[in-house]
């Protein structure tokens, strides 16, 4: 059975931001607390019904003394056996730790790995299943960095994903994702193997990072379209240096003032990922599973083209679909993945 007494405390809590809700709040306050009590309400909902079930529980325990209720009783008595585990069990995934970046927008970054030309094209298959997954899911999708080699395939691609639950459908798509396939640029019919990196990135707010101006080297260049071509005349691209942990951000919309937008975006987005890992490291210290995404340099997946396979190495999971998870068909792998971290949760808790 769960602590009832864990249960009433958020029942109070929840209770508390409701209260404050209906009364006075400034702006920053209010999007603080309606996030917390909109992130409570599933929860408190589950533990109205769970109570629900144990107090019908202790009722109908209270009949089986009464020789005319006993047989009714006897039968309510088996249902509420059936459905109060579930429900226990319902609870205890709602109450499960939560990545306070899981309802975040996310930065998608995709680019090759070994194998040449064939891997940039392969980093272009995988732009094209997560651009078509955001279909899917009518979450928007936004170009914000493409580079584009002479044949079609992808140098660097950095997007910004919005929608309900980005990261938290996105976030275990990091790492290197391997396809084996007989090249497009392959005369002898022979299959390689090659490979591209992605990362999800949870969207940094302003509250998250603070950029000291002085930290940033900033630099305007003429942009340039896919191979090279359809340069723009004006030298709008904007591409910034943050000088203390050199990372380098770029972004060649037209305009000028936004691209300086977008790039400062993109560069806080990576400096709060960077921390969220420092912490994550810290934190694995004394757990056995790491919170996020885990180690991107892993090899996560792999794609078979001669057999039609996908195999997801982290939970050996196959399915012979790859048409269609190319395609955008995501959600079993996606689910799969989740439900594998939430068990692995679960059994930490337990022990």
């Amino acid at each position: 059975m769960l602590p009832l007494d864990r249960l009433d405390q958020i029942v109070s809590r929840f209770q508390f931001l409701e209260a404050k809700l209906n009364g006075e709040l400034s702006g920053a306050d209010i999007a603080k607390v309606s996030r917390e009590y909109a992130e409570l309400r599933p929860v408190v909902d589950e533990i109205i019904d769970y109570k629900g079930l144990l107090s019908a529980l202790k009722d109908v325990e209270e009949l089986l003394t009464d020789p005319d209720m006993k047989a009714l009783a006897e039968d309510e008595l088996t249902n509420l056996k059936i459905k109060i585990p579930k429900t226990e069990q319902s609870l205890q995934l709602a109450l499960l730790p939560k990545d306070s970046a899981d309802a975040r927008p996310a930065i998608l970054e995709i680019r090759p790995g070994t194998g040449g030309e064939e891997a940039a094209l392969f980093a272009g298959n995988l732009l094209r299943m997560y651009q078509r997954y955001a279909e899917i899911n009518n979450w928007s999708f936004e170009m914000i960095e493409e580079q584009q080699t002479e044949l079609g395939g992808i140098k660097e691609v950095v997007a910004h994903i919005k929608g309900d639950g980005v990261f938290a459908r996105l976030k275990y798509e990091s790492g290197v994702h391997r396809v084996q396939r007989v090249p497009e640029t392959e005369s002898g019919g022979r299959i390689h193997t090659s490979a591209a990196t992605v990362a999800v990135l949870p969207e940094a707010e302003d509250v998250d990072i603070e950029i000291n101006n002085n930290d940033l080297r900033i630099d305007t260049m003429r942009s340039s379209g896919a191979g090279g071509q359809h340069v723009n005349t004006t030298d709008s691209a904007v591409r910034i240096t943050h000088l203390p942990s050199g990372i380098v951000v770029t972004s060649s919309e037209k305009s000028q003032h936004r691209n300086r937008e977008i790039a400062l975006q993109v560069l806080k987005t990576r400096l709060f990922d960077l921390e969220r890992q420092r912490i994550d490291s810290q934190r694995s210290e004394s757990r056995k599973i790491q919170v996020g995404s885990g180690d991107r340099s892993e090899r996560i997946r792999t794609y078979n083209f001669p057999q039609g396979r996908m195999t997801d190495h982290r939970i050996n999971l196959t399915l012979y679909k790859l048409d269609q998870i190319l395609g955008g068909d995501l959600n079993e792998i996606i689910d799969a993945l989740l439900a594998d971290a939430q068990a692995k949760m679960l059994a930490e808790i337990s022990e």
